[in-house]
């Protein structure tokens, strides 16, 4: 069986897998292929994956492989180059990306989207949303350090003394509680914001000050995620979060509802009202974004002197560890597809039958067919 690796596009500096996981598919008595500078931003050259054991080829020749692994989507006229039955490892953001979803269907592709893996406990290893998310928290609390126009932490010295940082997180899932983690290490005085009650212990057991607004919306069947609210709720909380964002120094955004558009935290009068000098870093950018202002992939400075940094991919910016992580990722979900060197689909496994989209011409994820407005199967 023949497994090939994409080079993302252009933007991207990540890579599915690093040399090192190519060691472990070979172990399994696999053909790899991967593409020419595939892992070159990573610092991966062609002739580590050939160490490794790879064949080095053109796109094209990945793309007639059995199976076929990246991290963004293929373009749609690439598709069309897919062996017929081919199997393809992404992150396609199904639940809203539904004319991809429909065109892997029609194109009778078997396809599997690592940002649909339950978060059951067994499926932690293989949980990417999370290995990416703890990366982008570290970098969006350094990216934010580049901007502010002061130190983070409290500084004695012989011309003054200097006041930490403040620091205010705005979700606390993975990419919250590293920013809180990473924030309250380089001294800043941290506080956070979140919907579910069930993570302020995590919150102040990193030593930040967890900000409540009673009367939020949870769902056990959100498995983890933070739920849509109600809009009574969504002003009282708009104010809550106006009376610390307009004393903070630093803003970090990382609230998202899966499916949906982030929910708007800071509107534009809250900026209007900021410090000057002040750094929002909107890791919801992609979805909508947390502040009203952000504009995804840019840097905006407003009126008053708010700099807002609006960047859905900061893992993209550490990309030998970020890869490193998703590829080990990858390796542990591969471990459910491959049997003695052979690809076996088992839905019965709840792991393997929530994060497959299509197979053999359906959408067959009950999720993604609730989201397209299909009749359940069966």
């Amino acid at each position: 069986m023949i497994v090939g690796l994409l080079k993302e596009p252009e933007n991207e500096r990540r890579v599915a897998l690093l040399p090192q996981a190519i060691e472990q598919l070979k172990k399994w008595q696999l053909e790899i292929r991967v593409e020419q500078q595939a892992g070159l931003k990573a610092y991966a050259s062609d002739e580590t994956y050939r160490a490794a054991g790879a064949q080095v080829v053109s796109r094209q020749d990945v793309l007639e492989s059995d199976l076929i692994i990246g991290i963004h989507p293929l373009e749609q006229q690439e598709l069309e180059r897919l062996r017929p039955n081919a199997w393809l490892i992404g992150q396609f953001q199904p639940l809203v990306q539904h004319s991809y979803v429909l065109r892997l269907a029609e194109r009778r592709i078997t396809s599997f989207s690592m940002d649909m893996v339950p978060r059951i406990t067994r499926a932690q290893v293989m949980d990417v949303l999370s290995s990416q998310a703890t990366v982008a928290g570290y970098r969006a609390v350094m990216v934010a350090a580049q901007y502010l126009p002061r130190f983070f932490p409290m500084l004695m010295t012989a011309a003054g003394s200097l006041a930490p940082a403040r620091v205010l997180v705005l979700g606390a899932g993975v990419a919250g509680l590293q920013a809180i983690a990473t924030a309250r290490r380089m001294g800043a005085v941290v506080e956070a914001f979140d919907t579910r009650s069930a993570v302020k212990e995590e919150v102040q057991s990193l030593g930040a000050k967890f900000i409540e607004v009673a009367g939020a919306l949870e769902s056990a069947a959100a498995g983890g995620y933070a739920v849509e609210q109600h809009e009574e709720f969504l002003q009282r909380q708009r104010q809550k979060i106006r009376e610390h964002a307009i004393k903070a120094d630093v803003v970090i955004c990382s609230a998202q509802v899966p499916g949906k558009r982030a929910p708007l935290l800071i509107p534009h009068a809250t900026v209007a009202d900021m410090r000057p000098g002040s750094v929002i870093v909107d890791l919801a950018a992609a979805s909508g974004g947390n502040c009203e202002d952000t504009r995804n992939q840019e840097v905006v400075r407003t009126p008053n002197l708010v700099t807002i940094v609006g960047n859905s991919n900061l893992a993209a910016d550490l990309p030998i560890d970020a890869s490193r992580m998703y590829g080990n990722n990858l390796i542990s979900f591969l471990k459910l597809l491959i049997r003695e060197g052979s690809l076996s689909l088992n839905l019965d496994d709840a792991i393997v039958a929530e994060t497959c989209i299509t197979h053999q011409g359906e959408v067959i994820s009950p999720r993604v067919r609730e989201a397209l407005a299909l009749p359940a199967i069966g």
